[in-house]
């Protein structure tokens, strides 16, 4: 395959048929700026082309971290085979399936074939490649071990990415089943309620407390809907802009998370996971603590351990132990004290941070699969409390009249 980049041409794939020297039949594809590019190339292979296509390019989906995560293994594994660079580079763009990554690792590739540096050309996409993925990165050249970080650095995203899941699935199931239970009482209270008030209305007796209460509701619904259901979804957009955008916001509600009953253990247990596997992989790769440091807070996915990393990071810059500074955080159990305690005695705190990070994973494993057991049956409390409630309290006025008849 021959490929020209030039910057400020823009490049297109095409297929082509042809013959070669033997006038045997060959097909393959080729990156280039147009059709004679693409049969001055095939000509000085000694191909004579006799079909070239121009391959659409679907619209792509958003590159997720999950494809980041899945592209570095495959880089790492074809590099550990002793594949070169930029031919890496072409066997994994073309055989990934969403349209956006492959023109991003065409887009680096192209850089990369130009001169500049891979960890480089990583830090013109921060979107996709953060400090951390191009700190180790860059030490990986440096130290002409870029195979061995790869791996290493897709088995960190392999970790994280897995621990992101495990949090999510466990918060959607109830979240999920809250929000479809407001939406069937709505219903209910708009459609449903209404109907049952026609029907005591020529019952010419006094309701029940709970059935009074249950009409007064749907009232306000029935008159109020919009104000409600604009109501929650402004306030819901409001709130989330606020905290993506205010960090004395993001800290005060990461704090409450925190101190969430039964979710918080396990998001505080995962903040852990990450921030001490983050840790690991960065002293594993030679990085300075401090410099390590920087790329930590954030990948924990809480403000105030990103805050906390900070008085770490300015702590050990003047000489205190790093034991010391995360003891002074009051955020980090005993056993990740003692285990980074042991760590910096022996010399090998990047494999003892591991080993708490293996821990902590491992305990939020077995919370998720806890978890999963146990919101089962309080969902169906939960919604049978509501449900029935409502319904009970709609059918006691036909309980009542039946006891008098």
């Amino acid at each position: 395959m021959a490929t020209v980049a030039s910057k400020g041409i823009q490049e297109f794939v095409y297929e082509w048929e042809g013959k070669d020297r033997a006038g045997k039949p060959v097909r393959g594809e080729v990156r280039a700026a147009g059709e004679n590019q693409v049969k001055a190339s095939l000509r000085r292979q000694g191909v004579l082309a006799t079909k070239i296509k121009k391959r659409r390019m679907r619209s792509g989906k958003s590159i997720r971290p999950k494809d980041i995560a899945i592209f570095t293994r495959q880089l790492a594994t074809m590099m550990k085979a002793g594949v070169p660079l930029l031919q890496s580079f072409d066997i994994v763009g073309r055989g990934n399936p969403n349209a956006s990554v492959t023109k991003l690792l065409n887009d680096i590739r192209s850089d990369v074939e130009t001169g500049t540096s891979l960890s480089a050309a990583f830090r013109k996409y921060p979107l996709h490649f953060n400090s951390l993925y191009c700190n180790l990165v860059e030490a990986g050249e440096a130290a002409g071990i870029l195979d061995s970080l790869l791996e290493r650095l897709a088995v960190y995203m392999e970790k994280t990415e897995a621990i992101k899941s495990k949090i999510k699935s466990a918060l959607m199931y109830p979240i999920s089943v809250v929000l479809v239970a407001f939406v069937v009482v709505a219903v209910i209270m708009i459609f449903v309620i209404p109907a049952f008030k026609s029907v005591f209305s020529s019952f010419g007796a006094d309701l029940p407390a709970p059935t009074l209460m249950v009409i007064a509701l749907s009232e306000f619904f029935v008159a109020y809907w919009w104000l409600i259901f604009g109501g929650l979804g402004g306030g819901f957009y409001f709130f989330m802009q606020a905290w993506r955008r205010s960090p004395k916001m993001q800290r005060v509600m990461d704090r409450l998370v925190l101190k969430l009953p039964v979710f918080g253990s396990l998001i505080n247990k995962s903040c852990i996971a990450r921030w001490t596997r983050t840790l690991s992989t960065m002293f594993a790769a030679g990085v300075p603590l401090v410099e390590a440091l920087d790329s930590v807070g954030g990948a924990s996915g809480n403000s105030l351990y990103a805050y906390a990393t900070e008085k770490i990071q300015q702590e050990v810059s003047t000489g205190t132990s790093l034991t010391a500074a995360m003891s002074n955080a009051n955020l980090f159990p005993t056993m990740v004290l003692q285990m980074c305690a042991i760590g910096e005695e022996s010399g090998s705190v990047d494999h003892m941070l591991g080993k708490a990070a293996d821990f902590y994973e491992a305990e939020v494993d077995e919370m998720v699969a806890g978890l999963s057991s146990l919101m089962e049956p309080i969902i169906i409390v939960f919604l049978g409390t509501i449900i029935g409630g409502i319904v009970v309290s709609m059918y006691l006025p036909i309980f009542k009249l039946g006891q008098v008849v």
